[in-house]
Formats: structure tokens, C-alpha cells, sequence
């Protein structure tokens, strides 16, 4: 097979890579803009209060976990055949791991955008309505973090079950 065909199931990691370093750069550019920066800046960003959900968590976990996280699973997808003799364990789980894991990082990344500037905006106002949006947070990021999770549970199953049970190729 020719290189652009052997393994097109693992474009899709390195297409969601970009796009998360993409949608990440456009973050980090968008909060240092002086305005920007000042806002968050008075509701807590990057140390404490709601401005730390946008800068440092969001912008991180999108860059860490969307960008890096994902690319090398999709680059230990195609090393470990190479490496181990053994081809994957499973094809379908591959695809699991990959949508769980992006499905995560980008639900985990608009909550904390969406709670950090609605609760940032309700911090300026010193609106008592905060504990009440501050109670849905704690069950949507967890929602999230537990697709995230999810993904790396799956990922890690199809490793091992490859390692432990998968058969080496043929000369």
C-alpha cells in the first residue's frame, strides 16, 4: 500500500491535533489582547475565581489534551504495530478512544469557557445568583472530564489488549 492509504484511519488524529493547536492559538491570542486581559485579569485569571476556568484551564487542557494528547495517540496507533510485531487489537476501539477524546477535550473546553465568562460576568456585577451557576459547574465539567476519560480508559484497553493478546504478523 502507498503511505497516503496504509493507515487513513489515523488522519483523523492528526486533523483534530491541528485544529485543536488551531482553535488554542486563536485562544491564546484573544486573551492577551490588553481588553481582553483586563477582564480577565479582574475576575481571577490566571490564580484563582472564574478567570482561571478560561486562563490557564481552558486554553491548557485544549492545547495539552486536544493538541498533544491526541496526536500521540494516533502516533502510538501507528508506532506499536511497528514496534511490538503485533497489529492492533482492535480497529473499532481505535475509533472509540478517538471520539470519546475529542468529544471530551471539546465539551471540557466550552464548559469552561461558558462558566468562566458567565460566572466572571456575575463576579463584576456581584450578582448573588453566582452559587447557583457555580452549582451546575461542578456536574457539567465532571460530565465532560468523564467522556474524556472515557477515551483514555479505551485507548489504553485497545494498548494493552494489543500487547497482551495480539498476535505477531507474519514474516
Amino acid at each position: 500500500m502507498s503511505p497516503t492509504t496504509e493507515h487513513p484511519y489515523l488522519v483523523k488524529f492528526v486533523l483534530m491535533s491541528a485544529a485543536s493547536f488551531f482553535v488554542g492559538a486563536m485562544h491564546g491570542m484573544l486573551q492577551v489582547i490588553p481588553a481582553v486581559r483586563l477582564w480577565l485579569d479582574s475576575i481571577g485569571s490566571p490564580f484563582g475565581g472564574p478567570g482561571h476556568m478560561i486562563d490557564p484551564l481552558a486554553h491548557a487542557h485544549l492545547n495539552l489534551v486536544g493538541g498533544v494528547v491526541i496526536l500521540a495517540m494516533g502516533i502510538s496507533y501507528y508506532l506499536l504495530p511497528i514496534f511490538s510485531g503485533k497489529p492492533i487489537y482492535s480497529q473499532r476501539l481505535i475509533n472509540h478512544s478517538f471520539w470519546w477524546t475529542s468529544m471530551g477535550v471539546f465539551f471540557f473546553y466550552t464548559t469552561l469557557i461558558i462558566f468562566g465568562v458567565w460566572e466572571g460576568n456575575l463576579l463584576l456585577s456581584n450578582s448573588p445568583d453566582q452559587i447557583v451557576v457555580h452549582g451546575y459547574y461542578g456536574p457539567v465539567v465532571a460530565g465532560s472530564g468523564i467522556v474524556m476519560a472515557t477515551g483514555f480508559g479505551v485507548y489504553m484497553l485497545n494498548i494493552a489488549l494489543t500487547l497482551l493478546l495480539g498476535k505477531k504478523a507474519s514474516a
